[in-house]
């Protein structure tokens, strides 16, 4: 199933579909999905390498844009859909402290958590509850998505074809790396918070 996943991606890379893809997943992640845009940017670029930058700007584009999204989410929907949503991710319980934090910490936190595998829906929800400053916000998530998404395209890109290749032949235990990463991020995410 995994090679089927992988094999389908690659060859949506090529397809029209391909960016609209990848910027739905983006936009989601940064609110309330709970798979990483990483895992269709990094076949993306893989497969089309001379795209790379070009997908990196729209993971990046789609993520802030979707992290506006999760800000109202938290500012606006915070008593239902937020309360729910942070409550499947884990970290319903630990608002109040985070809003303390947010208050001193803010712009280290949008930046700093933007470029790990910590849920970035969290970071966008919590800001919006927190009503930090919308336009701050958004710079800092534009700087730190982008960071992020042009920092993976950027070794992918170097790393040139020997990248495809050990990925391919390697799928398994990569797939298990970005998910142990995750999952980490996940946990880091729930004990800060």
């Amino acid at each position: 199933m995994l090679r089927k996943t992988y094999d389908y991606v690659i060859a949506l890379s090529e397809t029209p579909h391909a960016l609209w893809a990848l910027a739905a997943v983006s936009f989601a992640e940064a609110s309330f999905f709970p798979i990483p845009p990483d895992v269709m940017l990094v076949p993306m670029v893989v497969a089309k390498r001379e795209a790379a930058w070009r997908y990196a700007g729209i993971a990046a584009i789609a993520s802030v844009t979707g992290g506006i999204f999760g800000y109202a989410i938290g500012a606006v929907l915070y008593g239902t859909i937020g309360q729910w949503l942070l409550h499947i991710y884990g970290g319903a319980h630990a608002m109040e402290s985070f809003h303390d934090a947010f208050a001193k910490y803010g712009q280290w936190i949008i930046l700093i958590k933007g470029l790990t595998p910590i849920p970035y829906k969290l970071i966008t929800i919590a800001a919006g509850v927190a009503h930090y400053p919308l336009g701050w916000f958004i710079l800092l998530s534009l700087i730190t998505r982008a960071g992020r998404f042009f920092l993976v395209a950027g070794i992918l890109y170097i790393a040139g074809p020997g990248a495809r290749e050990f990925i391919e032949k390697r799928l398994g235990t990569v797939t298990l790396a970005f998910a142990v990463l995750l999952i980490g991020g996940i946990v880091v995410a729930l004990k800060v918070l």
